[in-house]
Parts: structure tokens; sequence; C-alpha cells
């Protein structure tokens, strides 16, 4: 059995697979996930058995995390593979994440906020190399954080 995790935030999408918490797989696409997230897990499911999805449920790009979650709900749902999830900030070593002009999302302890950053050093998006289930949560809900700018 191995745990399959998505971050779909920003480009290049990422997916870990993951065999008693170690990374044992990495795939990186430059596509968007509404063209690659299908495409990957095509692949994945005629080599793995899946026993656990996650995913990186925001914030980031209002249409990555929209498209993946509804992707991973519905495989989920379908293939009747728990879906869980955490915050981006657990991937990017807690640096502040684009939102739209100057605004960033930071973190603050336990709470996501938007502040207004000049030049803030953006650390991008990792697989981490093991991971502990205890880690992420059954609140799968996206995080967007904004409205979706028109």
């Amino acid at each position: 059995m191995h745990d399959a995790l998505v971050i779909a935030l920003t480009s290049p999408i990422l997916v870990g697979i993951y065999k008693n918490g170690d990374l044992v797989e990495e795939i990186r696409s430059e596509g968007m996930s509404s063209d690659v997230l299908a495409e990957i897990f095509d692949s994945l499911l005629q080599r793995y058995t899946l026993s656990n999805l996650i995913y990186a449920k925001g914030p980031g790009s209002f249409m990555g995390i929209k498209v993946t979650y509804l992707f991973l709900k519905t495989l989920s749902i379908t293939k009747k593979i728990p879906l869980l999830a955490t915050d981006a900030f657990f991937f990017n070593q807690n640096s502040p994440i684009k939102a739209v002009g100057k605004l960033y999302f930071v973190k603050n302890r336990t709470t996501i906020e938007l502040e207004p950053l000049v030049s803030p050093e953006l650390i991008a998006f990792t697989l981490p190399k093991k991971i502990d289930l205890e880690k992420f949560d059954s609140d799968n809900l996206p995080y967007y954080g904004i409205d979706a700018v028109g």
C-alpha cells in the first residue's frame, strides 16, 4: 500500500508516492493540473494500490486548488480512498505565498493572513522525503484565502 501526495499550487505540479512514510517516487509536471492529473494518476493507479490521497489545500493558485480538489475528491469517492490535506505552508518552510499584486499569504502560528510585502523571500514547494500521516487532516476542503480574481 502506498500514499499519494499532490502539490498543485504552482508550476511544476508535484506528486509523490510514499511507502511506509518514505518517498519512493517523485513526479514533476510543468502542465496545468486540469491537463496532467488524470494522466499522472492513470499511470500511478496501474502501478500502485493507494491507501491515502493527500494534497496541499491552499493557499495558492485558485484554479490549481479547485481542480486538484475536485479531481482528488472524485477519485477518493469512486475508489474509496481517504482524502487528507494540510495547508501549503507545510511544503515551503512556512515562507510567504504569492496571492495577488503585492499581497502575500503568510502563516502566523495557526492563522493565515494576507499581508502586503515588498520583495519577500519565496521558497519553492517541495515534496518531503518522509511523511507522517498524523500531520494531515480529514478536513480536506480547499483553502482559497481570497475570492476568485476575474
